[in-house]
């Protein structure tokens, strides 16, 4: 396809990696990012085997790997704290880790200093207001009053997606699942060299993000989806884990930085119909916001961008490649979504417990086959 005028909405994961892509396609990209300061909360990410090869596709790996911590295997632990398994994880990119832990801001970094070296146009505190689709073009009126005609728009604003609201106003809005996440920075623990999970209604995990840091998430029941004030918030987090196995239990004594504490209720949602409407395409958690259980929602993200970019290359029409673009996609998004949805589940008693050890070695099969 000849080369476009790209409007990306949302500069998080999702709308940075498409921008890198599409740059490197030869399109003309802008993005836009409705937060003004564009920050990003403090802990850290899981990047498994298959963002390592999403990162060596998008050219970003070396930078990448160096702002991050690898490491090559998963460990299972009963609530008890006995562990129970070390599951090996395939390394995509040879001679590279399999897996890694970096920290939101310094992945922030790595993708928005290599959009902006391409030539990505980063406007903060905009959003888009108005979108009208002519079927030629789509033109945005923007909130500071700016006004501008893309050739294909792309929304990568999030599970709330505005962009979704717009132009898809039918679609699946995401649910609250009855779970939240809480997340803490630690120093990383003597030996740790793996991504410990430690299964339980309580779910634990423990990642290594530098030489000296790891952070630690927990996903606890919160049927009642309660907002937990700042003031006070450690020792709230030191509680849901009081509980837990002695490991567990010792480091949650180290919890007390209120300002430290990043807590979020888990949400999902699958777009099981259309992904885009005319010439107006969505991405990420914009159409498939996953629960956090098998650490792929960035993941998701980042592939959408590459394959978008490779099907606006292969296709003639703009639609044509957006329509390509879901297929290409929807089966591995829906295996996750429905995968990590069922650890939710079973932690909460909703559904039948599943086991860790079974259904990440299974994730790790999926996420190998090519995107």
């Amino acid at each position: 396809m000849k080369k476009l005028e790209v409007l990306v909405i949302g500069a998080g994961i999702g709308g940075l990696s498409a921008a890198i892509a599409l740059s490197r396609k030869g399109h003309g990209v802008t993005a836009i990012e409705r937060d003004p300061s564009w920050s990003v909360y403090g802990v850290g990410i899981i990047q498994q085997s298959n963002v390592i090869r999403a990162m060596d596709q998008l050219g970003v790996l070396d930078s990448f790997l160096d702002a991050a911590c690898g490491f090559d295997a998963v460990e299972i632990f009963t609530p008890d704290g006995t562990k129970v398994a070390r599951v090996p994880t395939p390394r995509l990119v040879e001679g590279r880790p399999a897996n890694v832990g970096i920290g939101r801001r310094a992945l922030q970094k790595v993708l928005g200093d290599s959009a902006k070296a391409l030539g990505t146009e980063l406007r903060l505190g905009v959003t888009a207001e108005a979108i009208e689709d002519d079927g030629t073009k789509v033109h945005v009126t923007f909130s500071d009053g700016a006004t501008g005609s893309y050739d294909v728009v792309i929304g990568a604003d999030g599970v709330y997606s505005q962009t979704r609201a717009l132009v898809l106003p039918e679609a699946e809005r995401p649910e609250f699942t009855g779970q939240a996440v809480w997340r803490y920075n630690f120093p990383r623990a003597e030996g740790l060299d793996a991504l410990q999970v430690y299964n339980g209604p309580t779910g634990v995990g423990l990642v290594p993000m530098s030489a000296e840091v790891m952070y630690m998430y927990v996903t606890t029941p919160e049927p009642d989806n309660p907002r937990y004030p700042k003031d006070g918030i450690a020792a709230a987090m030191r509680a849901k884990v009081a509980n837990c196995s002695p490991q567990i239990r010792e480091l949650g004594e180290q919890i007390t930085d209120d300002d430290g504490v990043v807590y979020r209720p888990l949400e999902g949602m699958l777009i099981r119909g259309a992904w885009s409407k005319g010439r107006v395409g969505l991405l990420g958690d914009a159409v498939h916001a996953t629960t956090p259980h098998l650490g792929q929602g960035a993941g998701m993200a980042i592939e959408d961008a590459i394959v978008l970019a490779e099907e606006l290359e292969r296709a003639d029409d703009v639609e044509a490649a957006l329509q390509a673009y879901r297929d290409r996609r929807f089966e591995r998004c829906r295996y996750i979504v429905e995968s990590s949805l069922a650890i939710c589940h079973g932690q909460l008693g909703k559904g039948p417990a599943v086991d860790n050890h079974k259904a990440t070695a299974e994730m790790f099969a999926v996420v190998a086959q090519p995107i």
